[in-house]
């Protein structure tokens, strides 16, 4: 393999103690340690993979570093991205996590981003650095990391976590993330973290991947992972390979397009998530500030398993335009409706918006509520 960076100038002494555990690596040496103290690497996100990844990369010792990213520090990111802390909340992410590379060595060059990677941004940013990382929770971003890195000539490292497992590949201009996912999956199908959760290992987990694949490209050891995906699973602790080529009829990309179209996630979508609650935040309401539950599966599926409290109204009633129960008085907070898992939430919430009634959905439904610790009944519960 040939190492994508030329390597800098001598190691001083101090270097070399730094790195003295990496140095006797057989095949390293200080020529490796000096390609990645010259190289540039840039990374898109500085969350759960970001905040993971980006210190693997500056123990590592390489020697710029820029992070783009637009959000800002959240009670609920601190369970999985380590390199943010209680006094960074209401900070930017890319902020807190440029004072983690501080910390780690002060004789990094650290470049913060605060704005979101987009069509328009990406390609000036990129034009400054020897290759890209995308640590997005998103397939717009993922699917504009890909063809701005293949239009560029630069490889890309690219990593995604749900739940409980991760998979993390190379993209170079012959092969990328596109040949593997050549369209986008539907919109609706797409969980986030956010929605769908996370284990906070598995961040760490498939961040040393990704910083792992980095430092492969830059040094020239090993083989990277170039038409291949890793897949890792956390609850099995297995791992399995798929590979894959660029199909001869796949179209060329020649310019960057509006990936959010592109993927589906436009204006509808946006409002889609806006109505979605997670079961901890159900949860919560439920016990703190009050939530009025609406149960729109069939009659049988209920006297299975059900919410107490919650009323009911089958989804093919409220679209033959039943109107939706009404809730004691003393009844506050949002109406959320719920199903099975939550399709048919969606759906519901729909209707209800269009007669303009304010609700939103459970995300995963009742057995996302059962799992987090909500109280259920019935024979099923």
């Amino acid at each position: 393999m040939i190492a994508l960076v030329e390597p800098g100038p001598e190691l001083p002494p101090e270097h070399i103690a730094r790195y003295s555990r990496q140095l006797m690596l057989p095949g390293f040496g200080e020529t490796a340690q000096r390609r990645l103290r010259a190289a540039r690497v840039l990374v898109i996100g500085a969350g759960g993979l970001g905040s993971a990844l980006v210190p693997a990369l500056a123990g590592s010792g390489v020697g710029t570093i820029g992070v783009i990213d637009d959000d800002v520090v959240e009670l609920s990111n601190l369970h999985r991205q380590l390199s943010h802390g209680v006094d960074d909340i209401g900070r930017s992410k890319v902020g807190s996590l440029a004072d983690t590379v501080r910390d780690i060595d002060p004789g990094i060059l650290v470049r913060p981003y605060r704005e979101r990677a987009t069509a328009e941004t990406l390609p000036g940013i990129l034009s400054e650095y020897d290759l890209l990382v995308d640590g997005s929770d998103n397939f717009p971003t993922r699917y504009l990391g890909d063809d701005a890195a293949r239009l560029a000539g630069k490889p890309l490292v690219w990593g995604s976590i749900l739940r409980f497992q991760g998979q993390v590949g190379v993209a170079v201009p012959e092969v990328g993330f596109r040949d593997l996912f050549p369209a986008p999956p539907a919109a609706g199908e797409v969980l986030s973290c956010e929605l769908g959760g996370v284990l906070a290992s598995l961040c760490t987990a498939i961040g040393s991947f990704m910083a792992t694949e980095v430092v492969k490209l830059i040094t020239g050891i090993g083989e990277p992972l170039v038409g291949r995906v890793l897949f890792y699973d956390a609850l099995t602790a297995r791992t399995r390979e798929i590979g894959f080529d660029r199909a001869e009829d796949a179209p060329a990309v020649t310019d960057l397009v509006d990936y959010e179209l592109f993927c589906g996630t436009g204006p509808d979508k946006d409002a889609e998530d806006a109505a979605a609650l997670s079961a901890a935040e159900v949860l919560r309401l439920q016990r703190e500030d009050g939530v009025r539950l609406l149960d729109v599966r069939e009659p049988h599926e209920t006297l299975l398993r059900g919410i107490p409290g919650a009323g009911t109204l089958p989804l093919g009633a409220l679209e033959g335009g039943a109107a939706i129960p009404a809730f004691p008085e003393s009844s506050a907070g949002p109406l959320v409706v719920f199903c099975e898992k939550d399709p048919r939430s969606r759906r519901a919430v729909q209707m209800l918006r269009e007669r303009g009634i304010e609700a939103r959905y459970l995300v995963g439904g009742i057995g996302a509520f059962a799992a987090v610790g909500g109280t259920t009944e019935g024979a099923g519960a």
